[in-house]
């Protein structure tokens, strides 16, 4: 049996799909009845138009999406008419890619503020927040001006845990969040496991801190030697799933408490996050499958 073959004879006979329901059976959900949640897909590894995606996004029943904001004044438009077509909520991603520090934290700030001014009303600003090599001082800026443009604009705008970036460990986030009272995250928990090559069980004061301040997940599931395990339905992953599930159900708890909204973005992304076979690059897995298939596994974990 060849590997396709094998592919759609586990999917179809439901070994793959029978796995991650054993797991999650096997760990109690928080008790959800009155949570808030919007899901929304990813165009990361999405070939088409902008249109074509809102409709297969909204086809597959998500609420909404997120995307990095858009410079162009054409790409903003066409966004904004697909956001509409297709009622489709909306996140973006903001960020800067500069070695300088001046020029990145410049770069930021324009595509903040511009997200912040935009005419459709984002749910969150994302952001990927300047770089693990600066300094605290220099990334501590990114930190105010994001809280200065939140107060304003009533709009949440988060912090990503992410690597390369500002909060890219457990300790270093940690830091960040005991000396500054306005952080508030996007918990992508996966780059931690890859960055600490474990499943975090040393980190558990800073873990909880961050899980305290998460008002977005990006539902990706990591383990001790990469942020993406190769299909997240297969057997050998169960200890990244449970623990995976521990600290979305802890963000689900602070939510119910506080009747917020929470916003999960399934994000299991396309090569090279996710693996492929050697010469041909041929995918392992079927990232748009996952991400559609644990957009409902989370809503019926979280709603029932």
């Amino acid at each position: 049996m060849n590997r396709r073959d094998f592919f759609e004879a586990s999917v179809g006979g439901g070994i793959m799909l029978g796995s991650i329901q054993s797991v999650a059976a096997q760990t109690q959900a928080p008790a959800a009845a009155n949570l808030k949640l919007k899901i929304l897909a990813t165009n990361w590894g999405f070939a088409g138009s902008t249109d074509a995606f809102c409709a297969a996004a909204k086809k597959e029943g998500y609420d909404g999406i997120e995307v990095w904001w858009p410079n162009e004044k054409k790409d903003q438009q066409e966004l904004f008419i697909a956001l509409a077509k297709h009622q489709l909520d909306v996140g973006f991603l903001c960020g800067g890619h500069q070695k300088d520090p001046k020029e990145h934290l410049e770069t930021f700030k324009k595509a903040i503020n511009a997200a912040v001014a935009s005419p459709v009303r984002p749910l969150y600003i994302n952001c990927h927040s300047g770089r693990d090599y600066f300094s605290y001082e220099q990334n501590k800026l990114f930190i105010d001006h994001t809280t200065e443009a939140s107060q304003k604009s009533g709009i949440r705008i988060l912090h990503e845990t992410h690597r390369g970036r500002m909060l890219f460990a457990a300790h270093i986030a940690h830091n960040f969040i005991e000396k500054n009272p306005a952080l508030r995250l996007t918990l992508d928990i996966s780059h931690w496991c890859n960055v600490h090559e474990t499943l975090l069980e040393d980190q558990t004061e800073a873990v909880q801190a961050a899980l305290a301040r998460a008002d977005h997940i990006h539902s990706r599931i990591g383990h001790q030697e990469g942020p993406q395990v190769n299909d997240p339905r297969a057997p050998e992953w169960e200890n990244a799933v449970k623990a995976h599930l521990a600290w979305w159900d802890k963000v689900v708890e602070y939510k119910v408490k506080s009747g917020e909204v929470l916003t999960i973005l399934t994000e299991f992304g396309p090569p090279n996050y996710l693996p492929t076979l050697p010469y041909t690059r041929q995918p392992l897995a079927d990232q748009w499958g996952i991400n559609v298939h644990m957009m409902h596994w989370l809503r019926k974990r979280y709603l029932g």
